[in-house]
């Protein structure tokens, strides 16, 4: 019988599987450093056939190989549901949310049989491996044979990191991912899993941190050329008196020092005209669970249709999408990007330091400060990170809040929560308040998702014809709607509704539902990457006239533009998210570096830039900007990783 080389099964093997999980996610193959890739592909297959003929015994070599094969095919079934579900590729530091993806075993099960033809196809290669088990050859090699394929290894391996200085200077070129740009996405998209696995794997045993740019010239805004009869208003930076000199002279840690002379050559945001502009009033902040402005529909959701556009109206808002509800809400509480998930983790251990934090910057204002969520009070350490940011009073399921609704159902009622917490702080002379929401949690169905077939009849009452996704995704939303409006009828009657400003921000977008889904109930047509992620955040007070804001914002800008409009002190140059109402530049960051500015649209997985029309593009200006989204996100890395603002602020 003749024998199959495991050499050639394996090299056909990886090609598949990397080619199959790009048309499983629907990714451009064509945007793939594909050369890059084949070429790693080889030496990989060159390294695995040595292995895997490496021992006398025919039998322990292919226990060894079909150990190696069942756990590349896992990974790849791993990265593949993770990906298409979450949103990211699976990575070592994936394993610090153990517990958040834990805690969606039972929806697991349902993802994965959703994915199951999928899933089948990457198990091909293992399922014709065993197949036919008995053609492959596993006898050992002789020295003269093992040297031919290890030097073809070395000689391939050479070509390959040759390869990889074709187009080096370009932004995000297969180079710059090997040796200077860590993300876990980008990287898979250009380089494949099999690759982003063995670089993955090294850093996170040797650990890696990217380069910063010191900005030494800092660009100032200028003054408006449009002649005025009155003297112009001159602003002061929303600084304090931190001496970042003073602290880089004394110190001796060098990442520490690289921070401090990063922060010295910001500038920070002016002061602008909203600065304090509701100074003194009470602040009603929400994370809502899965909230995107494809929910607001004028008769459906009238009071989220009300808010947003009677308040500040942010039209070019976005809620990216990372690491599911975790990055997110870390974006909105901390104006930092979720950039990794070994960040996070120290995050919700609660030993990160927030001098600056929400509860504590409003507590310094003598506010008194809740918060509560309608879920399991630990979930995700949420009250460990809680606290950390200064709330000291949190309520949640299984630490009160289940004696006051029903913790059982799910996901549980908004309307509830709001009923039965509002008392709780409304006699309060000035109350901050954070809500986390859960009633539009994943579970599109009417028969699984409580809050849909809560409001299904109400829903159906409106005629639409959309497929049950969204439409169960739409019914749900209308119990955060309503919760809205409870409370502010609420504090309306209780006569504080003129005092109190309701901020609310989504944590991503509801990634369960599919593309052509989310399009189905859009007004627009989005994609994939960027404007799937398009967005609301409400920022209203009843007593206002609407003001209309175009310049483009993200969820990490919204602590330092509460700040700023509560007229509180802070360093807006200790946060990477930036006041939307000042002059700062807008830009939004979303998983795999693509970004949106206030002159267009970058993909980095292709590198198109897509201008807005009639802008004009500065010379270098998407390499500039891919260094200030590079520093951003490293900063963000550096911040939490060395607990910078305890050295900051002593």
């Amino acid at each position: 019988m003749k024998k199959i080389n495991v050499f050639l099964i394996s090299l056909v093997s990886f090609i598949y599987l990397e080619i199959i999980i790009k048309l499983l996610l629907k990714e451009q193959i064509l945007e793939t450093s594909l050369i890059n890739m084949l070429i790693f592909i080889l030496a990989i297959s060159l390294l695995f056939n040595l292995i895997v003929t490496f021992f006398k015994k025919e039998r322990l070599n292919k226990t060894i190989y079909f150990t190696l094969l069942v756990f590349i095919t896992i990974w790849f079934s791993a990265n593949y549901v993770l990906k298409s579900y979450f949103g990211f590729y699976l990575s070592w530091h994936a394993f610090n949310i153990a517990d958040q993806l834990e805690s969606f075993a039972g929806k697991g099960v349902i993802e994965v049989l959703k994915r199951l033809p999928g899933i089948l196809l990457i198990f091909i290669p293992l399922i014709i491996s065993i197949i036919f088990h008995k053609k492959l050859t596993f006898k050992k090699l002789s020295i003269k044979v093992k040297l031919i394929y290890f030097s073809l290894f070395l000689i391939t391996l050479g070509a390959y990191f040759l390869s990889l200085n074709f187009n080096k200077d370009e932004s995000y070129s297969p180079y710059s991912l090997t040796y200077e740009v860590n993300d876990i996405n980008l990287h898979v998209e250009k380089l494949g899993i099999m690759n982003n696995f063995v670089i993955d794997t090294y850093r996170t045993i040797f650990g890696f941190e990217e380069k910063i740019a010191i900005n030494e010239n800092p660009i100032i805004p200028p003054a408006s050329d449009e002649p005025t009869l009155e003297e112009p208003k001159v602003y002061t930076y929303n600084n304090l008196d931190i001496d970042f000199n003073t602290l880089l002279s004394n110190e001796q840690n060098s990442t520490i020092k690289q921070i401090h002379e990063y922060m010295a050559h910001e500038t920070g945001t002016l002061k602008n005209e909203y600065t304090g502009y509701f100074k003194d009033k009470n602040l009603i902040l929400f994370m809502a669970e899965s909230f995107n402005e494809v929910a607001v529909k004028k008769e459906l959701t009238p009071t989220l249709y009300e808010l947003i556009h009677n308040g500040f109206e942010f039209t070019n808002f976005y809620t990216p999408t990372i690491y599911s509800t975790i990055g997110g809400e870390f974006q909105e509480l901390t104006g930092l990007y979720a950039s990794s998930l070994d960040i996070l983790s120290k995050f919700r251990g609660g030993k990160v330091s927030f001098p600056q934090g929400v509860a504590t910057q409003f507590q310094k204002e003598e506010y008194k400060t809740y918060a509560y969520h309608n879920n399991t009070y630990n979930f995700q350490n949420r009250d460990k990170y809680l606290k950390s940011l200064g709330f000291d009073y949190y309520k949640a399921c299984q630490t009160g809040l289940e004696k006051l609704i029903n913790c059982n159902e799910w996901p549980r009622s908004d309307v509830d929560m709001i009923d039965t917490t509002f008392d709780e702080y409304i006699n309060e002379d000035k109350f901050m308040v954070f809500y986390a929401t859960v009633s539009g949690h994943s579970g599109y169905t009417f028969s699984s998702n409580a809050m849909a077939r809560k409001h299904e009849k109400e829903y159906k009452a409106f005629g639409y014809n959309y497929s049950e996704g969204p439409a169960s995704y739409l019914a749900a939303q209308m119990e955060l709607d309503q919760a809205l409006e409870l409370l502010i009828n609420k504090l309306e009657a209780s006569g504080k509704l003129d005092d109190t400003v309701i901020a609310l921000v989504g944590d991503h977008y509801p990634y369960e539902l599919s593309v052509t889904e989310v399009n189905e109930i859009s007004d627009f047509k989005r994609d994939a990457n960027v404007t799937i992620n398009k967005s609301n955040f409400i920022l209203w007070n009843n007593a206002m006239s609407k003001v209309t804001i175009d310049k483009v914002g993200s969820q990490i800008d919204v602590i330092p533009t509460i700040y700023n409009i509560f007229g509180l002190d802070y360093d807006s140059r200790l946060f990477i998210g930036k006041d939307i109402l000042s002059t700062e530049p807008g830009l939004a960051i979303f998983s795999n570096r693509s970004w949106v500015s206030d002159k267009g649209i970058y993909y980095a997985a292709n590198g198109k830039f897509v201008p807005n029309e009639n802008v004009e593009i500065p010379e270098n200006y998407v390499k500039n900007m891919n260094q200030i989204v590079t520093n951003k996100i490293t900063m963000s890395r550096l911040i939490i990783n060395n607990n910078y603002y305890s050295k900051v602020f002593n």
